[in-house]
């Protein structure tokens, strides 16, 4: 009996120690769970973004411009064979035509490039030119207008990714009305009038690429002419057969232009 009793003595007890070691484990795990919860966590190491690639400016473009031309006409560009006095208005129009070009950029942002422009100008009928001869007679000659305009240019420009800064000049060939002369109430058309004429142009811009291939760009032109004459008919008083020579003859214009580049940028 009393065997019994220490054997049942002895079992519960081993029983009572194996559950206190396995409370001091399970406190253990739930202390070092607790404190490793407390340690702060390394931060995840960003991602660098990929640098968005340099805008390229090589490629053909065609587009569409529209504008402002004026001359810059007075009294001193004109002459003639009798010594009158004259004097003329600044001659403002509106324009709008078509381009295009290529373009070539260079390591480094310098781009070359070379550009055809053709444009049409609006006939307004604006102040007339007068000529006061010498006797006191006045004629009056209408403002001379531009028909249309061509420029074949070179281009020479740097480029801050899709800003491109850029000079050009080349040829230039302008087409412009015959005018009539009107004195003392008899009208007539100047004849032997050089109605088609070649010069010069150079001018300045600035280009954006606002979409990957769409080019919006502001430009101004200055445009120098050759000397152009017209000559009055018979049976004019006083002018019949002057020769009326207009010299220094320029044109300055402001487009804005939009361009569609082919390929990719």
């Amino acid at each position: 009996m009393r065997q019994r009793l220490r054997c049942d003595r002895g079992q519960t007890a081993g029983r009572l120690t194996q559950r206190v070691a396995l409370a001091l484990v399970l406190c253990a795990g739930v202390m070092s769970s607790a404190q490793a919860a407390d340690l702060p966590t390394a931060a995840p190491v960003p991602e660098k973004a990929p640098a968005a690639p340099i805008y390229n400016w090589t490629g053909l473009y065609v587009g569409g411009n529209i504008g402002v031309p004026w001359s810059g006409q007075s009294g001193t560009n004109f002459s003639d064979t009798l010594g009158s006095a004259f004097t003329a208005p600044t001659n403002i129009q509106l324009m709008g035509g078509g381009q295009a070009g290529v373009n070539y950029q260079f390591w480094g942002g310098a781009v070359i490039g070379a550009e055809v422009m053709f444009d049409w100008l609006a006939t307004n009928q604006h102040s007339p030119i007068t000529a006061t001869a010498p006797d006191g007679t006045s004629a009056f000659i209408n403002a001379i207008d531009y028909r249309w305009l061509t420029t074949a240019t070179a281009r020479l420009g740097y480029a801050f990714d899709r800003l491109l800064f850029y000079g050009k000049g080349g040829g230039a060939w302008v087409a412009s009305t015959s005018p009539g002369i009107t004195t003392s109430g008899i009208s007539a058309n100047l004849a032997g009038t050089n109605t088609s004429s070649a010069g010069w142009t150079a001018g300045f811009g600035l280009e954006w690429a606002f979409l990957d291939n769409w080019i919006l760009r502001a430009e101004y032109d200055y445009v120098g002419l050759s000397n152009q004459t017209f000559t009055a008919p018979p049976g004019l008083p006083t002018f019949a057969g002057d020769v009326i020579t207009y010299s220094d003859r320029n044109i300055s214009m402001m487009t804005v232009a939009v361009n569609y580049k082919f390929g990719g940028w």
